[in-house]
């Protein structure tokens, strides 16, 4: 037994005709450890863990769940993995308890045992007060805690969160990073995919940065963020009859002594410096002298935002899109009626 849990290699799936929407990528996933998949809806997070659960087939490199390749034996992965999607699985016309109780059939739990464990995740997940009531009357973030204990009833090895958070409040959404990090602190694996920054920084152990397809920085959010070796200027400008501001900028700023790098970004310049604070009024001037009129800038210490503008060019712009849940079966029953 490796010390990797998932290993992947030139992984790469096209949908047709040719869209490539996963292109070439590498990594592995530690056993233990939360891993984390950070880029923009359309990067390929979700193709990837698709692939790794077995629900679509990729088209070249190789992928390996606990040593079990993903195209010889795919009912041998499901049997140790849990996968919770982006959009919420439960029945809104069933119970909480109903909707645990139904997992448990399909995962043939014995019926001894099914009762107990439905208890002990309710009890979990806080929902026990709740158990009852229709799942159509919980509120997001209670739907999302009950579909994130129907992807555990199987007491999986590794477990799949696909943008666990997207769509609910922020109170929900710290309620749920605390779920997820007990969880791993009892022993579980995590692949965490993800848009958002903090989450990223705050749950996981390793992460790879994924953009276009294609895996553009890793390493731990500490050492991603140690990467960039300065404090990071951003600055966007004014139009004031400059065909290209951005190219002005830089020469402009080329004659300030401290700066160790500027990089074009999504409407205006990013400059990276030691001791930026101390640079800002030379930075300011030098721009006036080249009549650019600054629109805005700001100053941060180093951020996984800055890591992905780094290596990207732009910003992330995350989309807080409410995930939709399923139709419930019992609506489907009465339209076909």
């Amino acid at each position: 037994m490796t010390d990797n849990i998932i290993e992947v290699t030139d992984l790469v799936k096209v949908y047709d005709p040719d869209v490539r929407a996963v292109d070439k990528i590498s990594f592995q996933v530690r056993r233990g450890e939360v891993f984390g998949f950070l880029g923009p809806n359309g990067a390929g997070k979700t193709t990837t863990i698709k692939v790794l659960t077995t629900l679509i087939r990729k088209t070249g490199g190789t992928a390996f769940v606990d040593g079990i390749s993903v195209e010889q034996d795919p009912a041998s992965i499901r049997e140790i993995i849990g996968y919770a999607a982006q959009e919420v699985g439960i029945d809104d016309d069933l119970t909480g308890r109903e909707n645990l109780r139904l997992q448990c059939i399909l995962y043939h739990v014995p019926r001894a045992n099914a009762e107990l464990r439905i208890a002990e995740l309710l009890k979990t997940i806080d929902l026990e007060e709740a158990a009852d009531r229709r799942a159509g009357t919980y509120s997001g973030g209670m739907r999302k805690r009950l579909d994130l204990a129907m992807a555990l009833i199987p007491h999986p090895k590794l477990l799949f969160l696909d943008e666990p958070t997207t769509g609910l409040d922020p109170q929900n959404r710290v309620a749920v990073w605390e779920y997820i990090q007990e969880l791993n602190q009892q022993g579980m694996t995590i692949f965490l995919t993800t848009q958002y920054m903090e989450e990223a920084d705050r749950l996981a152990d390793r992460l790879s940065i994924i953009d276009h397809g294609r895996i553009v920085a890793e390493g731990t959010p500490a050492s991603l963020k140690a990467s960039i070796g300065a404090d990071v200027v951003s600055l966007s400008f004014k139009p004031n009859g400059h065909e290209n501001s951005r190219e002005a900028a830089k020469a402009a700023l080329a004659r300030v002594p401290g700066i160790k790098e500027i990089q074009e970004v999504d409407g205006g310049v990013a400059i990276y410096a030691q001791d930026a604070p101390a640079l800002v009024p030379q930075i300011v001037l030098a721009l006036n002298d080249a009549h650019l009129e600054i629109r805005e800038l700001t100053l941060t210490h180093p951020t996984l935002d800055d890591v992905f503008m780094k290596y990207t060019g732009r910003k992330m712009r995350v989309e807080e899109v409410t995930p939709k849940g399923r139709t419930p079966w019992g609506a489907r029953r009465r339209r076909a009626m």
